[in-house]
């Protein structure tokens, strides 16, 4: 059958064009009604219009900003016969989808509540760490109206059943709704609107990654390219009919790196743009097409295993059995036995299961549930034992169903009725957990053994008996070590994969920005991937102890950034600070008429008193540089020891939000009444519930008597 050829410049050209008239309507009509200084941005963004100040390098702010938008959109519109330029028309079409876009926010959020829209600063950070991990190795954008909506479930179940992210625009919404798709942020399936105009929400999110973690300058645009092709993993499905408006959208797409999939025949670009009218190959079409390759590990288990169901929460209206959570008495360990000592995948359930007959009739079944993973291997060492402990909380969090809050004996588990209906059952925790330590962990593990306990008497008795000793031990030797106690630190270079020129220097008292790696946790990455991202760092050449400063430091640090970073100190804030990335958990700036620093974590949302929202200060710390006076950080390092050590420590903070404030309370109280007697420091710290501007700060810190207010001038 011959098919039809279509001239691809004519369409990429009259879809901008017809972009280019709704943008001119839409703001004049903006104009008329809001006037030409009112405010013109996207949500909780620092960055305005993030695509057009990424192309152009200017901020859009308000709506008498967009008339010059659309100028400059027009000026990427030149109609030639050559593929780069409609692919520059493509450009512009997105330049004008986020003025249009814009327009659209000024009454507030035009979406349904089920449809997500434009994203913030905020939750594109919050991708940061499964992006550098790849726990999302790739990004699915879903653009029309299939004719199958089954097979359309199918598709996103088999994307989000890999971990990848997937964005949906158009009729698939509510096709999706339909076939009982979860969706939001949490699940990876997020909805951006029904117009095609709303795929500029999926174009931002990969815009702002390269702003925030690669730290690639506004009005590059070529640079943004690169950054987008080769560390974004993105690809776009197009379902059912294509229009101009959809092909000159998807020119913006291919232009930065990522390949089309149409259903509806096009003239095919190689690599670049493709057809697959078979709707059951979709998912392996896009996946080759953009090189994504999965690793698949066989399950038994009756739901979906990924790590796109790590965000899902059961509510207490669909949920079928509960341990834990101050209802039953629940734990968890990881210990380490002799290889003779151990069963490898043998699984036992000890005590009536969620089916047994006696919980019939029972709404929700709550049991005791004691956790114990045996784990043997030549290379096995006990000081990994509570990195494996640690990821119990993503394996279980990674079934589809399963809802995993907290740790060791304040584990909390939930599952859905979904779940238990599909045939989910305790013993299935143990395959997930097995299948998982061997996935992960199989360069030092050889043989697991998973026991689950649901009889009272025997959780109460293990506990005391084997679990609170394993923890007392633990504890003992992770308060044993300081950065004084060990010989070596080690780097952290997986953020490289996003920010190119970062290197975390983990250290005993020092996670990870992230809060998610330890000096523990680097030290068995060494053990497992000896060539990975965590490396061994000597303290040869001592310069300056106060601020943290070594020669082998310096030099490891210089070669893992290719010279972009030569020295850094590990406890000053002002000299030389470690460099940040993107996905780091708080950030810490100076408040100079305190005489100390605020905190601020990722989920505030609020303004703080440096005159900044996190976003703001975020967009100038983050990427890889060094901003002396700003330091991205952990939460678990705000109670160090060796916080900013070398500006007076950690008594010189003055300001957090109340949630963090509330969060870290109990750890900071102690190391500041250990380092400085003062007893319950965080009353004299400042938060949103009590001042925000920083004269009433001040007269709070003044009221309290904050030590910051009589120490030497931090600046």
């Amino acid at each position: 059958m011959e098919r039809k050829t279509y001239n691809l410049f004519d369409i990429i050209y009259s879809g901008t064009a017809k972009y280019l008239e709704r943008a001119e309507k839409d703001v004049a009509k903006a104009i008329e009604e809001k006037g030409r200084d009112a405010e013109a941005k996207l949500p909780d963004t620092a960055y305005g219009l993030a695509t057009i100040y990424a192309i152009t390098g200017e901020k859009l702010l308000t709506v008498g900003d967009l008339e010059r938008g659309i100028e400059m959109a027009k000026e990427h519109i030149n109609r030639t016969n050559m593929l780069a330029d409609a692919l520059e028309a493509g450009v512009a079409a997105a330049m004008l989808c986020e003025i249009i876009q814009a327009c659209k926010y000024l009454d507030g959020n035009p979406h349904p509540e089920w449809v997500d829209g434009a994203l913030t600063d905020a939750v594109v950070r919050s991708f940061g760490v499964a992006l550098v991990t790849q726990d999302i190795p790739g990004v699915a954008v879903i653009i029309g109206e299939h004719k199958d909506p089954e097979q359309l479930a199918k598709t996103i179940k088999s994307y989000q059943n890999k971990g990848l992210q997937t964005y949906l625009v158009g009729k698939c919404i509510d096709q999706a709704r339909d076939q009982k798709i979860k969706m939001g942020v949490d699940l990876r399936v997020i909805p951006c609107g029904y117009e095609i105009e709303d795929v500029i929400n999926v174009v931002s999110v990969a815009v702002r990654a390269s702003i925030m973690f690669g730290n690639t300058p506004a009005g590059e645009w070529e640079k943004h390219r690169i950054y987008t092709r080769d560390r974004v993993f993105a690809f776009v499905n197009v379902f059912g009919d294509w229009d101009d408006k959809i092909i000159a959208a998807g020119a913006c797409a291919i232009d930065m790196g990522f390949p089309a999939i149409t259903e509806t025949y096009i003239n095919e670009v190689p690599t670049l743009l493709l057809n697959q009218p078979d709707l059951t190959k979709t998912d392996a079409t896009s996946l080759e097409a953009r090189g994504i390759k999965i690793k698949v590990t066989e399950i038994d288990c009756p739901v979906s295993v990924s790590s796109a169901f790590e965000g899902e929460r059961v509510r207490k209206d669909n949920m079928k059995a509960e341990f834990g959570g101050n209802r039953t008495k629940a734990w968890e360990l990881v210990h380490t036995v002799e290889l003779g000592d151990i069963e490898d995948h043998k699984i036992t359930v000890v005590g009536p299961d969620i089916d047994d007959p006696q919980f019939d009739g029972v709404d929700v079944v709550r049991i005791p549930f004691g956790l114990e993973i045996k784990v043997a291997g030549k290379a096995m060492q006990s000081d990994f034992e509570s990195v494996l402990e640690r990821r119990l909380h993503y394996f279980l969090n990674y079934i589809e169903g399963s809802m995993h809050v907290g740790q060791r004996n304040i584990c909390w588990v939930r599952l859905t009725k979904e779940a238990f209906d599909a045939g989910f059952r305790l013993r299935h925790f143990g395959e997930v957990v097995y299948a998982k330590m061997l996935d992960e962990f199989g360069k030092v593990v050889d043989k697991v053994e998973v026991t689950i306990y649901t009889k009272e008497e025997d959780v109460v008795r293990l506990e005391e008996e084997l679990v609170r000793p394993i923890y007392n031990v633990r504890d003992d030797r992770l308060n044993s070590l300081t950065d004084e106690s060990v010989d070596v630190f080690y780097t952290c270079t997986l953020c490289q994969s996003f920010a190119p020129s970062h290197v975390c220097v983990v250290t005993p008292e020092r996670l990870g920005l992230c809060g998610a790696v330890s000096w523990l946790d680097s030290k068995a990455t060494k053990e497992l991937d000896p060539t990975g991202p965590a490396q061994p760092i000597e303290k040869n050449g001592v310069i300056d102890e106060r601020l943290g400063a070594w020669e082998e430091v310096n030099d490891v640090v210089a070669k893992c950034s290719q010279g972009a970073v030569e020295k850094v100190t590990l406890y000053s804030i002002l000299e030389d600070p470690m460099t940040s990335c993107g996905c780091f958990e708080c950030i810490c700036g100076i408040m100079p008429e305190a005489n100390g620093v605020v905190i601020v974590n990722r989920e505030f949302g609020g303004m703080t008193p440096t005159g900044m929202t996190f976003g703001e200060l975020a967009s100038m710390t983050g990427g890889g540089v060094q901003t002396p006076g700003f330091m991205g950080h952990g939460r678990h390092f705000i109670s160090s020891k060796k916080f900013m050590a070398a500006e007076g420590g950690i008594e010189r903070i003055v300001w957090m939000p109340k949630e963090l404030k509330d969060d870290v309370a109990e750890r900071l109280n102690k190391s500041v009444q250990e380092l400085y007697g003062i007893e319950n420091f965080t009353d004299m710290v400042c938060d949103e519930t009590i001042a925000v501007d920083s004269e009433a700060v001040l007269e709070f810190l003044t009221e309290k008597g904050h030590p910051a207010l009589e120490m030497d001038p931090i600046m």
